[in-house]
């Protein structure tokens, strides 16, 4: 059974994540000088993605 179109969102339109994976975090921690290789991946601090 297929979706009635006036339940789909507009193509091409996604919605920009709140959330990040750990590799993206671990990735912004470093850049930010708050993550040294060999630092644990588990327990990581919160972030926000930049503006």
């Amino acid at each position: 059974m297929s979706q009635h179109p006036s339940l789909r969102g507009p193509s091409g339109m996604a919605a920009k994540r709140s959330v990040l994976k750990r590799f993206e975090r671990v990735e912004l921690l470093k850049k930010r000088g708050l993550w040294n290789e060999g630092d644990r991946v588990i327990g990581l601090q919160k972030t926000k993605p930049d503006a």
